[in-house]
């Protein structure tokens, strides 16, 4: 759902761009002083004019077009330099506090800078960023020199990974005990992950090196795009600055569909994390790949793997991407594994872009026993809101969309004579708001669907206009924490007309749309309006709350919108429909207590509370020890709970156990792979709530 606005070039006079490049080159604050004699040099890296007006362009289209409009102050100067500072050193492993105390003279002045067009100062701390990274670089390749099979692995020392709060190194030698400490752990994990000596040596020499050679390529508009970033990303984490590089690849972050491995990929310090996988793309039909995973190597067809990791997001999918019908091998850290294991896998794709029919609504019917009665419920499973707009633009009466489908698929359940219906919405990430509203209009009898508000307040109402409902029986809708968009556009509608209930996980919870605007060099992605549900509710940050929550694995606070930096509030507006009696708020203790009765001894939902409890103690450790002894035995004893766990859910399902979790096969896929609808525990639990509802609200069966 991308809006684009007539919004005009902003054309700077020639006196303005010239004060600017002059108060850049005659720059007068206090220099930084050089603290070492770095190999390389890196004062070629200088803003230049179009870089300058650029960000003039951006002072004042952010000023005039974002939707909150805030001020650019000495507050949001502070804010602009913590976000700078957490960008170039997230874990606070290449700056000292004595860079700190100098780039302090500038914390409360880049609100003035950038409205003068002075990016000196961005460039300055960038340039002083790349020197401490190479002086890293180069100790961690001394260290390496000494000789990985030299390193004493029987001392008992700790490493803290979790440096986000951590104290400034006070000097450089703190910082080379910290580095010899990072090095020493990289070569444990992957000597206990398997990994020969020699392989371990050869491995982080040659990653170092080409982080080197890497870093010696730097150009200015790195240097800039990660400056105006800095910058931009205050407002919010998609207000975003394109280089002339990255407009080509808009929202790079957000999709890899074509001719690519269909997923979602986000930095992740010094790695690329997956964040969800587009439905019935090449990654999604392998099901190798899940969200949380980080990608450490690619390879094209059998070539040898790239270790990418330190590499930029940029970079990474520059490797990913590649003809139709090609292979691409990734190797990847499967976010299943304890945060001390570096164990990897790699999983062969065949890149291709993801077909509209792939996409296309599916039905099931789920055969359920319940209080002596047999139950046939309808599920609809609905990948993506799609709608083929070339053919519908072209007069084809048989073009494909959500809603055609689905009315179809309602009409063929409709002859099965199901006794309800299931909408899965389980990692849906959106796509088409005409269709969500065209959707809505199926379950309702007339009336608004979503609110969009605009920067200057206007707020636009879309509406189903057809009068009557097309199917008023039974309905259930599932979701979970990657159904994103016109996912919670859709189920928020739903929930607010209490028409349906809403079963699974909190969604996503992107609730703003942004346009592209271009610049005199690059372009600007800027939000400018924000979704609201038609109880005035936004579906941004928080996104929709189920009635009948179910656990989840995916973190909140790794994926979705408030797991990103400076995200938009949850507020709300004047609601666009009146207040009416909610049929469904009568019975929801009594269907949350036949929800927990029924899932205390469920197999799969013990299994997955169990694996949320051990996830939350691993995260919480923030020190790892580097001692092989201890080490081992602490991952020993990871494994053996994950093992367990598995096998206990094993074993009450009537499956054969594993020996140890290396043995994973095919019998040890999600439920939801297996075929038959009612082994799938979540979809099977969202139809005996149906089914509760129905017992409990006699008055909702289909006639």
């Amino acid at each position: 759902m991308r809006y684009h606005l007539p919004l005009r070039r902003i054309r700077m006079k020639r006196s303005l761009a010239s004060t600017a490049l002059a108060l850049v080159l005659g720059f007068s604050a206090l220099p930084l002083a050089a603290k070492t004699t770095p190999a390389t040099s890196w004062d070629y890296l200088q803003p230049d004019r179009d870089q300058v007006i650029a960000s003039l362009n951006v002072v004042e289209l952010l000023k005039r077009h974002h939707y909150n409009k805030p001020p650019l102050n000495d507050e949001r100067s502070i804010k602009i330099y913590d976000n700078y500072l957490k960008l170039l050193d997230p874990s606070r492993s290449y700056f000292m506090a004595s860079d700190i105390a100098e780039f302090n003279q500038w914390r409360n002045q880049f609100d003035d800078l950038l409205k003068s067009g002075n990016l000196e100062p961005g460039f300055a701390i960038y340039r002083r960023h790349l020197t401490r990274l190479q002086e890293r670089l180069d100790f961690a390749l001394a260290e390496l020199a000494k000789g990985v099979d030299k390193i004493d692995f029987s001392v008992d020392e700790d490493l803290q990974v979790d440096r986000e709060k951590a104290p400034w190194a006070k000097d450089r030698a703190e910082l080379d005990d910290l580095w010899r400490k990072r090095v020493k752990d990289e070569v444990l994990r992957l000597k206990i992950a398997g990994k020969e000596t020699k392989d371990i040596q050869e491995l982080l020499t040659k990653r170092y090196k080409n982080q080197l050679k890497r870093l010696k390529q730097t150009r200015g508009e790195d240097v800039f795009q990660a400056y105006i970033n800095a910058f931009a990303t205050t407002y919010d984490p998609h207000t975003t600055y394109l280089s002339p590089d990255n407009a080509e690849n808009f929202d790079i972050n957000m999709s890899l569909s074509l001719e690519g491995i269909g997923a979602v990929l986000q930095s992740d310090n010094e790695h690329v994390k997956v964040v969800r996988l587009v439905p019935a793309g090449p990654a999604e039909k392998s099901k190798q790949i899940a969200p949380a995973d980080k990608i450490v190597g690619v390879a094209q067809g059998n070539d040898e793997m790239v270790d990418v990791i330190g590499w930029r997001l940029d970079e990474v999918v520059k490797l990913i991407r590649g003809p139709k019908g090609s292979t691409v091998r990734l190797e990847v850290i499967p976010a299943s594994n304890p945060p001390t294991d570096q164990t990897s896998k790699v999983v062969t794709i065949t890149r291709e872009a993801v077909k509209l029919e792939e996409q296309a609504a599916k039905k099931k019917v789920l055969h359920l026993k319940q209080d002596g009665r047999d139950y046939k419920l309808g599920v609809i499973e609905l990948p993506a809101f799609y709608l083929d707009f070339k053919a519908f633009r072209a007069g084809d009466p048989n073009y494909k969309s959500t809603t055609r489908d689905v009315k179809q698929l309602i009409d063929e359940l409709r002859a099965e004579k199901v006794d309800g219906l299931v909408i899965d919405l389980r990692n849906n990430g959106g796509g088409s708001l005409q269709e969500a509203t065209e959707l809505t209009s199926l379950f309702i009898e007339q009336g608004p669907t979503v609110l969009v508000r605009n920067a200057d307040g206007r707020v636009d109402v879309l509406a189903d206009e057809n009068k009557g409902i097309y199917y008023n029986g039974p309905l259930a809708v599932l979701v979970n924490r990657l159904s994103a968009s016109a996912s919670e556009i859709f189920a928020g509608a739903m929930q607010d007309y209490h028409r349906a209930l809403i079963l699974g996980g909190q969604t996503f919870g992107k609730g703003t749309v942004q346009t592209i605007q271009p610049l005199n060099h690059g372009e600007l992605k800027l939000t400018l309006a924000k979704f609201y549900r038609v109880s005035g509710q936004s579906t941004q940050h928080q996104g929709v709350l189920p009635d009948i929550a179910y656990p989840d694995v995916m973190h909140t606070k790794d994926i979705g919108e408030s797991a990103l930096p400076a995200a938009m509030p949850w507020d709300s507006i004047r609601p666009a429909i009146k207040p009416e009696l909610d049929p469904i708020k009568p019975f929801l203790t009594q269907l949350q207590s036949k929800h927990d009765q029924r899932t205390a001894q469920d197999p799969d939902f013990l299994f997955t509370r169990a694996s949320i409890d051990l996830s939350k103690q691993l995260m919480a450790e923030t020190t790892v020890s580097l001692n092989e002894v201890k080490r081992r035995a602490q991952q020993a004893a990871i494994e053996a709970k994950q093992l367990k766990l598995e096998n206990d859910r094993r074993v009450a399902k009537g499956e054969k156990p594993l020996a140890e979790l290396a043995k994973e096969d095919e019998d040890a896929l999600p439920v939801e792979d297996k075929g038959k609808p009612e082994d799938d525990a979540y979809l099977s639990e969202s139809g005996h709530i149906l089914i509760d509802y129905l017992s409990l609200n006699p008055s909702l069966a289909i006639h």
